[in-house]
């Protein structure tokens, strides 16, 4: 059914604008006089999917973007639609109105649209990869085929959620650290090119021997005042060739190889990509994903093309016939306690506890490392611009000294 995008006046002569399916504009007039609206212009009439294609208004950009926790609670209200009995269909029609999100909305009228043209539900849900997820749409066709829809529905919320609290947590760790660096840069950048100049003139004109801390201030600061353009062009080209660099495959195994051995950060990055993968596995494996498809899914989601690889020649050794655990073994890429656990959990038959178990066991450990990070850049940070503060502070009052000490002399 075509969705409108609608203007229309409230009882109150207030303008208003929504979204509402309906067969011809006709149709929707007379459901906007139902609700008590009166219609004054329709937008647009586009299919959902086509919306969701091109709709890329500056509204949308700041507004409109369909996040995790956004499919989270719908993925959890159709969970509790569909284990009350209610059938698919009306389960979606009924989320349809449950859902504020504008564009979450255009999503679920598609797929209740194609879901009631006969298509599966992983099938519509996979029209929309931007939205769902490739782990999502297979997780969902391991829950039809096995008729476990609402328990899989119910995994895929907490699996959902759970990654978007970690994400913010993340966030929100960093940035203050993240802002305290970029206002102390621009501030720096304006101190040397702007004020700096303009104090030490008053030496150009003095015969009295500079100390090296502030020939080496007005050198630096003479730089910036005169090339900031250079230097600033220089970034950006620095910033676009580290960017193309890492799209080609040989740059993006190099820096990852780097940022996983990175000081500070690299074991932080180690253990976020290890809890992602083991939590996927096996919220993959509780759903009933085969393991050779649950692999697959995880090597593209891991972030991490070593990683990645680890985890193809681990899909390679179980098709030979041997184990996970060895080939994680073998890489040199995953902590013992990765393996023995994943070893323990083959033998015993309870793989997938034991990865939520990993899972569960770094989630803990990044949120105490990105605490302790947290604490150490604020300190270090408040020092390095002490350092500079004061290194400014004496190459200025050094001579201005020296020029009233002589002034007092004669």
């Amino acid at each position: 059914m075509p969705v409108f995008e609608y203007k229309a006046l409230d009882p109150a002569g207030k303008n208003v604008e929504g979204l509402k399916e309906a067969e011809s504009p006709k149709l929707l007039r007379s459901a906007l006089r139902r609700d008590g609206l009166f219609l004054t212009a329709v937008v647009g009439q586009k299919e959902a999917a086509e919306l969701e294609k091109r709709d890329v208004s500056v509204r949308r950009f700041l507004t409109g973007r369909i996040g995790a926790d956004d499919v989270a609670i719908a993925t959890r209200q159709l969970a509790v639609l569909v284990g009350a009995g209610v059938p698919l269909v009306e389960a979606l029609n009924a989320l349809i109105d449950q859902v504020d999100h504008e564009r979450m909305k255009r999503v679920v009228s598609d797929v209740r649209q194609r879901v009631n043209e006969g298509s599966s539900l992983a099938d519509a849900l996979a029209a929309h990869p931007k939205v769902f997820s490739t782990l999502y749409v297979n997780m969902i066709r391991a829950g039809e085929s096995s008729g476990a829809l609402e328990v899989v529905l119910i995994r895929l919320a907490d699996f959902t959620e759970a990654q978007a609290r970690l994400r913010s947590k993340i966030i929100g760790t960093l940035t203050y650290p993240a802002a305290m660096l970029v206002i102390g840069s621009a501030i720096m950048f304006i101190l040397f090119s702007v004020v700096i100049p303009k104090i030490t003139k008053i030496f150009e004109d003095t015969k009295v021997s500079l100390p090296w801390t502030t020939r080496t201030l007005i050198a630096f600061s003479s730089g910036v005042h005169d090339y900031w353009w250079a230097i600033l062009l220089f970034a950006a080209l620095l910033v676009f060739l580290l960017a193309r660099w890492k799209k080609t495959p040989s740059g993006r195994e190099t820096f990852d190889g780097f940022v996983l051995t990175a000081p500070l950060f690299g074991h932080l990055v180690r253990q976020i990509a290890i809890a992602r993968f083991s939590r996927t596995l096996s919220t993959l494996l509780k759903s009933g994903v085969p393991l050779l498809t649950s692999l697959d899914i995880v090597r593209n989601i891991v972030g991490n093309v070593r990683l990645a690889k680890v985890i193809d020649d681990a899909r390679v050794a179980i098709q030979e016939g041997e184990s996970i655990a060895a080939p994680l073994r073998r890489s040199g890429e995953f902590p013992p306690l990765v393996y023995h656990m994943v070893a323990i959990g083959e033998r015993s038959g309870q793989l997938e506890e034991m990865l939520t178990n990993v899972a569960n066991a770094y989630d803990a450990q990044v949120e105490t490392k990105i605490g302790a990070l947290t604490s150490l850049l604020e300190p270090i940070m408040i020092v390095v611009m002490g350092v500079a503060v004061a290194f400014i502070v004496f190459s200025i009052l050094m001579p201005i000294l020296q020029i009233n000490t002589l002034a007092g002399g004669t």
